[in-house]
């Protein structure tokens, strides 16, 4: 018995991002399979119903409007459910997977996200492949959930933790590559673009972010007339206007709502978080301490969905990367332990079905309770950045 603990523990050693990588590939064509056999989903009670993969659906076809001349922005109730939330330019870089047939459209769609993620992790400076093996397994289930959903969070997250390694190599071209793209997927992966202040070759950084900004903004134009692009950007705008004023998503901004009755406090707690957010930075000296700007990554990643006023279960991919970053990258203690494993109970386990569904249903979705620990671990991590003790700092500079 011995022998083969011995033996266990030597393999996992060895070949542990072996191993979560074929993890990261199993849940891939497990989500796959589920989205191609699953039964059409009606998302209004009495409504029609549609394709399980609705998100791969409407990504697809935003292809398709945009080569079209459509406003890529309105409804499309005979091809998805639901708007088109992201840029032209994203929508045009998804006609590499809308002419395949969906069986392949789909896999390659999810393994983008699952690989993203996982080649992130994997460039972290300084962490040896047991500790990244531990992150890449602390997201496994989360990262189901969300390629179950056919979303895009797995992307975000990824590019942002490449951004962040590609910058700690001083790879600067990819690194704003990384952020430019996420930010033309979702705009507040703007927020990454705050990692730059910890960095040599400030010109460069700015001089590669113009130039990614100024071509993914006019990429489209190789598929649409310069008027066109630009009524479709002013259509994007009010879209995500009138998206922001419309609701306030599992975050901080939920809760609010749902426990407090506090609906017109959205702008008041998103500046807080913005201030909060930005506070450590006073701390010019440790810009140079890896630890702290590990921790600021995780915090980022954090940030972008509690304040998020359309974070979603899926989205929260983004979280549990942030928070395994977090723990994995600093010294251990009972409380981290502790907040880690509420962490994995009260977001990943909390929405699966070994929680009874009345209690999901009529408790947990209704009142936010995925955004807790989020919450709590991002106001500890905001803590750590500001009060650094000698354990929280392990990392060599």
């Amino acid at each position: 018995m011995n022998l083969t603990k011995t033996q266990l523990l030597r393999t996992w050693q060895s070949k542990c991002l072996s191993i979560a990588l074929f993890a990261y590939l199993l849940i891939t064509l497990i989500a796959t399979i589920q989205g191609l056999t699953a039964g059409p989903k009606v998302y209004v009670p009495g409504g029609r119903a549609y394709i399980d993969y609705n998100n791969f659906r409407i990504f697809k076809f935003s292809f398709y409007h945009l080569i079209h001349n459509q406003d890529i922005y309105q409804l499309f109730p005979d091809d998805h459910w639901d708007l088109y939330k992201y840029s032209p330019a994203f929508a045009l870089s998804f006609g590499m997977l809308s002419w395949m047939p969906d069986v392949i459209g789909l896999f390659l769609w999810n393994l983008i996200n699952s690989l993203c993620l996982f080649a992130g992790i994997r460039l972290l400076p300084d962490l040896d492949n047991e500790k990244k093996s531990f992150i890449l397994l602390f997201c496994l289930l989360e990262m189901l959930l969300s390629i179950q959903n056919t979303q895009s969070n797995g992307l975000m997250a990824g590019l942002i933790v490449l951004a962040f390694a590609f910058a700690e190599r001083r790879q600067y071209l990819l690194s704003t590559l990384c952020v430019v793209f996420s930010f033309y997927i979702k705009i507040y992966g703007a927020l990454a673009f705050v990692l730059y202040l910890f960095y040599p070759g400030k010109l460069r950084l700015f001089l590669w972010t113009i130039f990614w900004m100024a071509f993914f903004a006019l990429i489209p134009l190789v598929v649409v007339s310069w008027p066109q692009l630009q009524f479709l950007y002013k259509s994007w705008w009010h879209l995500l206007v009138d998206d922001r004023s419309a609701s306030t998503g599992v975050s901080l901004m939920g809760i609010m709502v749902s426990w407090f009755r506090l609906p017109g406090a959205k702008n008041g707690v998103t500046l807080l978080g913005v201030v909060l957010f930005l506070l450590p930075l006073i701390h010019i000296r440790r810009y140079r301490d890896l630890s702290f700007r590990l921790l600021y990554l995780a915090s980022m990643l954090i940030w972008m969905v509690i304040f998020n006023h359309k974070a979603e279960s899926p989205t929260y991919i983004i979280v549990m990367a942030g928070i395994g970053i977090w723990y994995w990258t600093q010294s251990s203690d009972p409380l981290h332990r502790t907040l880690l494993l509420l962490s994995f109970l009260l977001i990943t386990m909390s929405v699966s079905d070994l929680v009874p569904a009345p209690v999901r249903n009529g408790f947990i979705r209704p009142y936010g309770i995925k955004a807790v620990m989020a919450i709590v671990v991002w106001f500890r991590i905001v803590y750590e950045q500001l009060f650094p003790s000698p354990k929280t700092s392990p990392l060599p500079v």
